[in-house]
């Protein structure tokens, strides 16, 4: 769903929660504390509905102990009349208590989502009217809809590409020293001809790491298609039923033996990281790779694509600041 039919669509706090609750509630709201639902058997409703109006309240700083003045805003709540418990759509959602508005969170899912490339934390901003000194909102407004972009754990299969790149320079830079390929940031890529892609960081390309992502994410029925390296063709006898690679120094393509769709998956996320991103933290490089993969796997199927990654943000965890920072290296291997 591009930008343009999200502000028409979802414009108003109104409409965004209206679309949040039929996507948590598909069958009827219910209470989040007891599970009441629907009407008793005298066809008295069990739960009350009512807002709040927008007010304004006094709190006291923790750090400097002086009284500031802070804006409630307005919200629809839901109360149970069976044990009081008050709720509404966001609560206990990564919506719940954002100082940003839903519309702003609905405009920055669809901004990511539509970006081939990715879009920074610092457009997003612009593009939202968040002031340029509220820079880490923004960031993690991005990498709390990242969190939710995860690629479901199925096997590939068919003809399947993989291959490695590596995310930092090859060459050195004037004022900067030679980085070594062994410490050289890794992502493995695999790709299912006509289907999907995943994105890997990895420590190395050794071949105890490469064998251990294959047999996570490659069916062993799988044709395994690769260049010549060794790692892959001793992989490829043991672990697969046929395997075929083909040497880049000669030619690059054969008829339909290349590695040509996992090389342009690696071109598209290394365009993003390069020159939208600029800089990317290895702890954080795995949700990167999620979202390149994510979003390609779905370029046909915008607004699925939107409304899928507005169910996983109502039903994930939410992810705090402290743990997104102080979070290891994303990579398993």
């Amino acid at each position: 769903m591009n930008l343009i039919n999200v502000t028409r669509t979802y414009g108003t706090k109104e409409a965004c929660l209206d679309k949040l609750e039929k996507m948590r509630w598909p069958n009827g709201l219910c209470c989040l504390k007891c599970g009441v639902t629907g009407e008793d058997e005298s066809g008295n409703p069990r739960l009350m509905k009512f807002t709040t109006n927008e007010t304004t309240r006094k709190r006291v700083s923790k750090k400097t102990g002086k009284v500031r003045t802070v804006r409630v805003p307005s919200r629809r709540l839901y109360e149970c009349k069976e044990c009081g418990y008050q709720f509404s759509a966001t609560t206990g959602t990564v919506f719940h208590d954002s100082h940003l508005p839903l519309e702003k969170w609905f405009m920055a899912v669809a901004m990511i989502l539509e970006a081939k490339k990715g879009m920074s934390s610092l457009q997003v901003g612009r593009h939202l009217g968040v002031k340029e000194g509220n820079t880490k909102s923004t960031w993690y407004l991005c990498h709390r809809i990242r969190e939710a972009a995860i690629e479901a754990g199925t096997f590939l299969t068919g003809i399947v590409e993989a291959d490695h790149t590596y995310m930092t320079p090859k060459k050195p830079r004037k004022g900067k020293p030679y980085v070594k390929k062994e410490s050289r940031d890794v992502v493995m890529g695999m790709i299912e001809r006509g289907g999907k892609l995943r994105l890997i960081p990895v420590k190395d390309a050794k071949i105890e790491i490469t064998e251990r992502v294959l047999d996570e994410h490659v069916s062993p029925d799988a044709t395994l298609q690769t260049d010549e390296h060794p790692t892959f063709t001793i992989i490829g006898k043991r672990k697969f039923a046929d395997h075929r690679s083909i040497n880049h120094s000669i030619s690059y393509g054969q008829g339909d033996l290349h590695t040509n769709n996992v090389e342009n998956a690696f071109s598209l996320l290394k365009r993003g990281i390069y020159g939208s991103y600029h800089r990317v933290s290895i702890k954080h490089l795995g949700r990167y790779c999620n979202e390149f993969s994510y979003r390609f796997n779905r370029r046909g199927q915008q607004a699925q694509m939107f409304d899928e990654t507005l169910k996983r943000l109502l039903d994930g965890k939410p992810l705090p600041f402290k743990t997104l920072i102080s979070s290891p290296e994303t990579s398993e291997f």
